[in-house]
């Protein structure tokens, strides 16, 4: 950061007092004069002496020029230069939709080798895509039985990754409501300035609750030019122990893949499948690709123009002179009445 003058050539006016004085002839005084009969009187009492006099005419040209270049600097534009600014081009409404629903915790995935329920693997993975989404507004909502705005479109990524990481199972209810979840993206998202609306949606069910069908919610998504990606979270198999010893089952039975295509494929997105959390990863990579992260536009300086603070000087330097002089005059009309 730095202070610069934006128009340093006014500098060039600051000796054009000195051109005046020099060049310009002198003021020719009247020879008029009042007769005062008590003259000698007053101005014995006003008139100072050769040094004080001296002395006063330096100090009253050293303020007059203090002011003139205060002037001109006011003149010449004094600017603080701040720090560079990158600003996006082409920014997303970014909306994510996790359900959070009570079959989440099917413990069929893995992270660092260890097995752990559906919604770790999202939480792990959701919060370091959202990280990569600089220059995004990101927002998220959560559902189960119903669907919550856990948090509005913000350029604060980090707080929205908080509240992926702090997301409970069952926190709204053990059922799936997918129609309401597109639903309430579209109207958080109508109002959005951004011809870029996307909303990923994450579930590993089907739709078992809410008010709104989910195809009835896709078509007014794709009628509101929102875009949805889904993605179906769960392995295709895993080995569970019985009494009658081991054996496999499908924990993703339950999951609608036929719904989700249609609601992808009507809002002009796409449906992923994510068998593990290898899957998934991939799927947040292809994302990054196919609604690329926005370009960030040429740097930019902030610029506060500083003028008013050397005018604001002169002025109250000025001012200050002419009521200090107005005072000398009364309180020398007054001591001359008593004279």
């Amino acid at each position: 950061m730095n202070l610069l003058f934006a128009w340093p050539w006014m500098f060039l006016l600051a000796p054009l007092p000195l051109a005046v004085i020099r060049w310009l002839p002198p003021v020719q005084r009247s020879g008029g004069a009042i007769r005062v009969p008590f003259f000698s009187t007053i101005s014995a009492l006003f008139t100072p002496d050769s040094r004080r006099s001296i002395q006063n005419r330096w100090i009253r040209l050293a303020i007059l020029g203090l002011c003139w270049l205060t002037l001109i600097s006011a003149a010449a534009r004094p600017q603080w230069i701040g720090g560079i600014d990158y600003f996006p081009i082409d920014a997303r409404s970014l909306m994510l939709a996790i359900d959070v629903s009570g079959s989440m915790k099917t413990e069929d995935l893995e992270l660092d080798g260890k097995p752990v329920d559906r919604l770790s693997v999202v939480r792990r993975l959701a919060t370091s895509f959202v990280a990569r989404r600089e220059g995004d507004r990101v927002g998220l909502i959560l559902f189960g039985s119903q669907a919550y705005l856990q948090a509005p479109l913000t350029f604060d990524r980090k707080t929205v990754a908080t509240f992926i990481d702090e997301a409970l199972i069952g926190i709204a209810g053990e059922r799936t409501a997918i129609g309401d979840a597109i639903g309430l993206a579209v109207k958080r998202l109508i109002g959005v300035p951004s011809e870029q609306r996307v909303l990923i949606l994450m579930t590993d069910g089907a739709n078992t609750a809410g008010a709104i069908n989910p195809d009835e919610a896709a078509r007014l998504a794709a009628q509101a030019d929102l875009t949805i990606y889904t993605i179906g979270i769960g392995a295709s198999s895993m080995v569970v122990e019985s009494l009658f010893g081991s054996r496999q089952i499908n924990p993703s039975r339950d999951l609608d893949e036929a719904l989700l295509t249609r609601i992808a494929e009507s809002t002009g997105g796409k449906y992923f499948r994510a068998r593990s959390s290898e899957d998934l990863q991939q799927v947040y990579e292809l994302l990054d690709t196919i609604e690329p992260i926005p370009q960030i536009s040429p740097a930019t300086r902030r610029i506060k123009e500083l003028f008013y603070w050397p005018l604001g000087v002169v002025v109250f330097v000025m001012f200050g002179w002419m009521i200090a002089g107005c005072g000398f005059i009364s309180f020398r009309r007054s001591l001359s009445r008593q004279v």
